[in-house]
């Protein structure tokens, strides 16, 4: 047992792991380690880490949550035969193991869908095209026959039935794929630049960075049960923004030029990752910087640290306050990076930002069309599609158009669509025939290349609205009486877990159940929020109206552009800056006094 301990929390320690074994007995499970029948074993191996945090917090006078009481008695890993005979019996989870087979990126919707979805795991967002129509297959043969790209440059497969999950799961890892740890208390999937290596404007290839830090998390079981979910994005500076200020850690590449020291020393002027902590926008903030820069090549080591300072510190009593955002509050930048410190055995360097040259600006369209590759002659073509989704149909000739037109790469992004890459000038046109042909286009409006969505009431049991079906709604309203001349977002999200990322969106909404009677029946619907943005632009939106029925939601963002476009100080002002330029009580006259068109 480790010397850290005080005698009394040796005990309490004691306490706590034969409290487990009963858990696992009574559950015909077996001892925690030892020859059976022998005391409990004291915590040990890569599970150690985490059972010695829960063991401090129990000796602190704690509670621990159901969910890390689940982890203790059982490891999800350890339960894959137990979950495979619920599968052959057709049998769904109860709450404890519909939380454990997350671990295998697997998620019981009931009650909006009775069947799981599961989640993949995808470092950078691409995928070999043969992957990508083998996941078409794998939806067609197991799910409901469509998957959707989601916001962390992933895909799901939904519609899955109980007999059918270990199946898809073990033909994703004939695929060289895996949905692993891509749910519950763990690290997920890793986000990078969409247009990693191809990109002019991109000062870093995120790639191998990714990928490092993917096979990282992979073969390190360690790294699993953290006191809550966790987020890392590697953004290279390039055409696309990775929104990689909304994770937990957000490196961003930055130029540092000569002249730069730290303690004396000289700081190598060059490419280095800028390090930036905190970030959970579904609690209304972003990454902040710490002042760090990380070398590209020690950045895995560092997020290594940094996930386990959590591990040993984060909040295991309630999972509101159980993300990194809320160690940071706690302790300050300074005392979690001196901790990071500690694990590393040295110190961080610190750069002040004077010494790093601005970013190149990210162009907020670029996922959307036909853009110039840094290779001569070559182009990625950004697919629109409708708030995410794809049929099977539509996968496989994407699947086909990639390998035969393009470089064999398809990289999903974190605005909900796909790029296909590698595309000679000649095979352009091609490109953009056969994406007709299946009812999809490099080419959509301004409003609905920012519009995202998260799955809704229609998949998900925690949402209050319809969203997906709803922004488009939104945006068939929108279409036909106003046209946009500038990038504006607009993030519907479900439910206060903000799949869709409301905050960050020029205008955000999230659902609502709208009273109509003083019976208490409600209606679906949405509180509406203006002004958020990511970046240069970075912060939270403000709350513009509450409890907007959903049929009302299209004529008020209608509104809410109009009164942008004729009273904003100069053609070219964001809506981001006019919106954060009037006082909320202001432009709700404003709107009022413009409304819809007739």
């Amino acid at each position: 047992m480790s010397d850290d301990f005080t005698p009394d929390q040796k005990r309490y320690l004691e306490g706590f792991m034969s409290g487990m074994q009963s858990a696992r007995t009574a559950r015909g499970l077996g001892p925690l380690g030892g020859a059976p029948g022998s005391a409990p074993a004291k915590p040990d191996g890569p599970d150690r880490e985490h059972a010695e945090a829960q063991a401090r917090t129990v000796a602190a006078g704690g509670k621990l949550v159901d969910q890390e009481k689940w982890k203790a008695a059982e490891h999800p890993f350890d339960a894959y035969a137990r979950f495979k005979q619920q599968a052959e019996a057709g049998n769904y989870p109860k709450p404890e193991d519909n939380f454990r087979w997350r671990y295998h990126g697997l998620f019981y919707v009931a009650p909006a869908q009775n069947s799981y979805m599961c989640r993949l795991r995808i470092p950078n967002g691409i995928l070999k095209a043969w992957q990508f129509a083998g996941v078409a297959d794998i939806a067609e043969r197991f799910g409901g026959g469509y998957s959707h790209v989601t916001t962390r440059a992933n895909l799901q497969i939904r519609e899955i039935t109980a007999q059918n999950a270990p199946l898809l799961l073990e033909e994703l890892a004939d695929l060289g794929l895996t949905a692993k740890g891509s749910g519950a208390d763990n690290i997920r999937n890793v986000t990078g630049s969409a247009t990693a290596g191809i990109d002019p404007l991109e000062l870093l290839d995120t790639r191998p960075h990714a990928r490092a830090w993917h096979h990282h998390i992979l073969n390190d079981r360690s790294l699993y049960g953290l006191p809550r979910k966790f987020n890392v994005a590697f953004d290279g500076a390039g055409s696309i923004a990775t929104l990689e200020d909304t994770n937990d850690i957000g490196f961003q590449a930055i130029e540092v030029m000569g002249g730069a020291t730290f303690e004396g020393q000289p700081v190598a002027p060059g490419i280095w990752y800028r390090l930036a902590l905190g970030g959970i926008t579904g609690h209304k903030d972003l990454a902040r910087d710490t002042g760090v820069i990380v070398a590209p090549s020690d950045a895995v080591a560092v997020a290594d640290a940094i996930v386990r300072v959590f591990i040993a510190n984060g909040n295991r009593t309630d999972r509101n306050k159980s993300r990194l955002k809320y160690v940071l509050d706690a302790w300050g930048f300074d005392k979690f990076l001196g901790a990071v410190e500690e694990k590393l055995g040295r110190r961080l360097v610190r750069l002040d930002g004077a010494f790093a040259r601005p970013r190149p600006v990210y162009d907020r369209l670029a996922h959307i069309g036909v853009h110039r590759q840094s290779q001569a002659g070559l182009n990625w073509v950004g697919v629109a599609l409708p708030v995410g989704k794809l049929t099977v149909q539509q996968m496989r000739v994407i699947a086909s158009v990639a390998n035969q037109c393009g470089d064999g790469d398809i990289r999903l992004t974190v605005w909900q669509n796909l790029l296909i890459s590698g595309v000679p000038d000649a095979k352009v046109e091609d490109v953009l025939a056969n994406l007709q042909a299946i009812g999809l286009s490099a080419e959509t409006s301004v409003l609905r290349a920012g519009l995202i969505a998260c799955t809704g009431a229609t998949g998900c049991k925690f949402a209050a609205a319809h969203t997906k079906e709803d922004a488009l709604t939104i945006a068939a309203h929108c279409e036909p009486r106003i046209t946009l001349d500038q990038p504006v977002n607009i993030h519907l999200t479900g439910c206060h877990h903000s799949c869709a990322q409301h905050y960050i969106g020029d205008l955000g909404l999230i659902g609502a159940k709208v009273p109509v009677n003083e019976e208490g029946d409600t209606v679906p619907g949405y509180d509406l929020l203006v002004g958020g943005g990511y970046g240069v632009d970075g912060g939270m939106a403000r709350p513009f109206r509450e409890k907007v029925r959903a049929e009302e939601a299209p004529a008020l963002v209608e509104a809410i552009l109009r009164t942008w476009q004729l009273h904003r100080a100069t053609p070219d002002e964001s809506f981001v800056a006019f919106a954060r330029r009037h006082e909320i009580a202001a432009l709700q006259a404003l709107v009022a006094e413009t409304g819809e068109a007739a």
